[in-house]
């Protein structure tokens, strides 16, 4: 089948071009001015859109197997086509959790029968998460699994980490660490702060975080092995991460977009949406946060789209889980808020699909340039139009997120996945 993406502009590695795309199979065949197609298959118009490879998010919980009732691989999968996402890490916390072989392949196994995004599983750096025994690196690795994560726990002892990162040099995997010193966040609702002094609530120091960067860069520089830290939160750990690159460490950071959003004051309200892990910080993080996605300190955007079942979240504060869903909602966040701050069309499709591509070792298929001959995983989005978050439209099967009846500015129209258009005009295949 032959698909024709028309009148947009395509954005990618290269900068930015007035071109038409042709596919065929899987494959981009054709991208300029003056393609021609004799009958094409599909046509997409891209006439005022940008055209650019699929989106890449590091950092998706799709929960299943063991917690359906919140999202399933192929609800989830369908949220990220519906953002532009060709390709989600699906987050090894699940029951029983991605230490294991059999897991691994039951994860990547739904994710093709849904068809609706390339699901890449990670595993996990513990046995079971408990941070006391190392996962068998080699079979999940034999496996296909690149990425391996704890998230939800950063792993605690320094000996262990220094251990994983040791085998993970020699296997060519990457170790992503959830950055929290339990010790100094046990009990914490939100960021420890004014705003935390003045609710009478159990603060989350920024030093947690911190401390923890500091120490798995140095254990990064000890073994040569590289770091990729999830979801950084403060205006500290962006600069670690900053000093670390000029020294040559080998770290990676992603960021998600309601860090770069939202800020603890949010939370006066006692409003459990509102809850993450990390905590929302203050305006002067969320101001560090951006430069640091600007500047190119930190590499990647990622959802860590968290759904939880509504009684969940309606619980009081204190008692309710931390996450909110975010596939649908990250290029409407992300983009007028980076482009505001200085960032390029092209440096924001480099954030959410070309870095985030390279740290999952995924590039021979995603966020790459749109080229003849590359495989056709594309997005194609509107850079001026603003939509509303209406909960009953969106396709995860949890809304839990804050932006409900936010404008945001930026619309997905098509994303193709395999060279098969897997969302039309802001539609996902059924």
């Amino acid at each position: 089948m032959t698909t024709l993406i028309t009148g947009g502009t395509v954005v990618d590695v290269d900068g930015e071009r007035r071109a038409d795309v042709v596919i065929e199979g899987d494959r981009i065949v054709a991208v300029g001015s003056n393609v021609s197609v004799d009958e094409p298959g599909t046509t997409l118009d891209a006439t005022g859109c940008f055209v650019a490879p699929g989106f890449v998010d590091l950092h998706a919980h799709l929960r299943e197997p063991g917690h359906e009732d919140a999202e399933t691989i192929e609800t989830g999968s369908r949220a990220a086509a519906l953002g532009g996402y060709t390709a989600v890490v699906a987050m090894p916390n699940t029951d029983p959790p991605a230490d294991a072989r059999s897991v691994v392949e039951f994860v990547r196994d739904a994710g093709v029968r849904a068809g609706l995004c390339n699901v890449y599983p990670s595993g996990t750096i513990t046995v079971g998460r408990a941070g006391d025994q190392l996962a068998p690196f080699g079979e999940l690795a034999g496996a296909g699994v690149h990425l391996f994560t704890d998230d939800g726990a950063g792993v605690q002892n320094p000996q262990l980490m220094r251990r994983a990162m040791e085998y993970a040099l020699g296997l060519d995997i990457v170790l992503a660490q959830h950055c929290e010193v339990a010790a100094l966040s046990a009990g914490a609702v939100m960021h420890e702060g004014s705003c935390c002094s003045e609710l009478g609530l159990p603060g989350w120091p920024a030093l947690a975080e911190e401390l923890m960067v500091h120490r798995d860069l140095e254990l990064s520089r000890l073994t040569g092995a590289p770091i990729h830290l999830l979801h950084l939160s403060t205006a500290g750990s962006v600069e670690l991460v900053r000093r670390a690159k000029l020294e040559g460490i080998r770290v990676t950071a992603e960021v998600t977009p309601h860090h770069l959003s939202l800020t603890d004051e949010q939370l006066r309200g006692y409003d459990s949406w509102f809850k993450v892990n990390p905590p929302l910080r203050t305006k002067a993080d969320v101001e560090a946060l951006i430069e640091g996605v600007v500047d190119g300190t930190i590499d990647a955007i990622a959802t860590d789209h968290a759904p939880h079942p509504a009684a969940d979240k309606e619980q009081p504060l204190d008692e309710a889980p931390p996450g909110m869903v975010g596939l649908e909602t990250a290029l409407g966040v992300c983009l007028p808020i980076l482009i505001a701050a200085g960032m390029s069309v092209t440096g924001l499709v480099a954030a959410l699909a070309g870095k985030p591509a390279t740290i999952a070792g995924i590039t021979e298929r995603h966020g790459g340039p749109i080229a003849a001959g590359r495989p056709a995983n594309i997005v194609v989005f509107d850079a001026d139009e603003s939509w509303e978050v209406v909960p009953a439209k969106l396709a995860s099967r949890s809304h839990n997120t804050p932006y409900v009846g936010r404008q945001l500015r930026g619309v997905v129209r098509h994303t193709v996945l395999d060279g098969v258009p897997t969302v039309i005009d802001g539609v996902a295949r059924q």
